[in-house]
């Protein structure tokens, strides 16, 4: 995987895309709020399994679609005055292994910044349909705002926008995070043993090649209450999982000249071929519990893509964690695309939006206004 990992990054120097040195971190503040906002992301090439959980390091490199279907605003408030952490997450106090991977990030920056304030956090996930979904990717926007915020909280905006810097603290809060906070079509550099400075995301489509992508989000919740952690801990298991590793690096440099000649097809077919071996993984970790993550809509909707492209419109399904589908496809086709989902009767809400990102700061005021 490290042989891997080099000739993606001569890749990225081929195709010029830059990647942003370390950051120098200016003068930090013990007091400070701020709040940002990110976007949940689609997995295109996908990742199970980390091979340090401590630094949530994945065992391979992974590429994601942020997606503008919803977002996440998150507000941070550090002060000396606080005896603890405390965090309010979809108007509920976090308690248990939620607040922890909170106070993982938080601890994270206070460390950088040498400070010791506790924090007070509030955050929510904005969504354009009634369901939620499982597998709509809120995980990682919630772990990007979050960076973002306590960066700009103690260090201020500037430090905030190094997107390198933001995605190696989101992901210690979830791995799909790092992706988040860098937007657009981001690859996530990530093997067993990479430093950890050295395992953040990057934005692969840098000069705008992807505006032509529209992504249908078709929110579909679990019935079997899936867990991404546990499907961490058993991909690893699965006697795929190798295979899956090894096919890695080529598929990452086929994506990302792809990306630079603007050729969504390509990804969107990726994109599908590794929603079915991802959940070929997941299903084959455990002898006895198996984690079957789709729900029978999901036959349906992945037998309407082969039908649509049998009639000439180019679309792709994409599944991650849980049934949640989200539909590549042009803008100009979009209409067509959502018609066909709505024309199988089984009452699935659809939201159409354009590639999200990077996570981003916003004011105080419009993030209460939303977090009221």
């Amino acid at each position: 995987m490290r042989t891997a990992h080099e000739r993606i990054l001569a890749d990225l120097r081929h195709h010029r895309i830059e990647l942003p040195p370390p950051p120098h971190l200016p003068p930090a503040r013990a007091q400070g709020i701020a709040a940002a906002r990110a976007y949940p992301m689609q997995g295109v090439l996908k990742y199970h399994g980390l091979s340090d959980w401590t630094q949530r390091i994945a065992f391979l490199p992974s590429i994601s679609l942020n997606n503008a279907a919803a977002h996440t605003t998150t507000l941070v408030e550090f002060d000396p005055a606080l005896s603890a952490d405390s965090a309010i997450i979809g108007g509920k106090p976090a308690q248990g292994r939620e607040l922890e991977r909170v106070v993982t990030v938080l601890d994270a920056v206070r460390e950088l910044a040498g400070v010791t304030s506790h924090a007070r956090v509030v955050s929510r996930n904005v969504l354009r349909t009634r369901v939620a979904g499982k597998g709509l990717g809120t995980s990682a926007s919630a772990a990007a705002a979050l960076a973002c915020a306590a960066v700009g909280a103690l260090f201020g905006p500037e430090l905030a926008g190094h997107t390198r810097f933001i995605s190696t603290l989101a992901r210690r809060l979830a791995g799909s995070g790092c992706r988040s906070a860098a937007g657009g079509l981001a690859l996530w550099l990530s093997y067993p043993g990479i430093p950890p400075s050295e395992s953040f995301a990057v934005r692969l489509d840098q000069d705008h090649e992807l505006e032509d992508v529209a992504l249908i989000t078709v929110p579909i919740d679990s019935r079997v209450g899936l867990k991404t952690e546990q499907a961490h801990h058993d991909a690893p298991n699965s006697v795929f999982f190798r295979a899956w590793m090894r096919s890695r690096g080529e598929e990452v440099r086929e994506c990302i000249a792809a990306a630079r000649r603007g050729d969504w097809q390509t990804i969107g077919q990726l994109a599908e071929l590794d929603s079915m071996r991802l959940h070929g993984v997941t299903m084959s970790g455990s002898r006895e519990q198996k984690i079957i993550g789709w729900e029978p809509e999901n036959i349906t909707l992945f037998r309407l893509c082969n039908d649509l492209r049998a009639r000439g419109v180019p679309v792709y399904a994409s599944t991650d964690t849980g049934p949640t589908v989200v539909f590549i496809t042009r803008r100009d086709l979009a209409p067509s695309v959502t018609a066909a989902i709505h024309d199988l009767g089984l009452g699935l809400e659809t939201v159409q939006a354009p590639i999200g990102g990077p996570a981003h700061l916003i004011s105080v005021e419009e993030a209460l206004s939303e977090l009221s």
